[in-house]
């Protein structure tokens, strides 16, 4: 293990603490009382930004720190591992389209300030229809699919991971507050993370 390991997971602890912050209804509230419907109007489109910018330090980290190998799985092994790669890029991309890009940025409340007052789509097809979370289980495929491995790597990936896993159950329970009963049966009959082999239940 190497010291670049502890300050990469410190990163993303930190990455993750002020994007929870910057989510949670309280902040959201304070936006609306300083900003009226302007602050909730921009207020997912500037998390967007920022959860971009916030991400640099701890890839920078990554790049930048010492690091040493774990492991390194050779071919034609890694030619599957791949695969899986690819197959979580192509979920993360069929999941936003499902949500609509501009929507899943928050561009479309500020191009339609009308958008802020519309009900909110609850999506149950496509990959939404094998699991809960399909960005966030596309996201830890492509995180842990990789070949090779190093402590670099491993202090971002699990980071990442606890951060999606831990957000989950935040937003999980603002769905069930939106939705109500429809949420809850929808958590009831389809699994978080891993679809299940036999299927989505009907």
């Amino acid at each position: 293990m190497t010291a670049g390991f502890w300050w990469i997971l410190v990163s993303m602890i930190l990455y993750g603490g002020l994007h929870s912050l910057l989510a949670s209804r309280r902040f959201k509230a304070a936006l609306q009382r300083r900003f009226g419907s302007g602050g909730i109007r921009w207020h997912r489109f500037v998390f967007s930004i920022l959860g971009g910018l916030t991400l640099l330090p701890p890839l920078a980290l990554v790049a930048l720190l010492p690091d040493r190998q774990i492991y390194i799985i050779p071919s034609p092994f890694s030619s599957w591992l791949r695969l899986l790669q690819f197959a979580g890029l192509v979920g993360l991309v069929y999941g936003v389209m499902q949500t609509g890009f501009f929507n899943f940025i928050g561009l479309d409340r500020v191009l339609d300030p009308a958008a802020v007052d519309r009900t909110p789509q609850f999506i149950t097809g496509g990959l939404y229809r094998l699991v809960r979370h399909p960005l966030y289980t596309s996201t830890m495929l492509v995180l842990w699919a990789s070949p090779a491995l190093s402590w670099n790597r491993l202090a971002l990936n699990l980071g990442a991971s606890a951060y999606l896993i831990i957000g989950s159950i935040f937003e999980e329970q603002k769905l069930l507050d939106e939705f109500g009963e429809e949420y809850a049966a929808y958590r009831r009959r389809t699994p978080a993370f891993l679809p299940r082999l036999r299927g989505p239940q009907v």
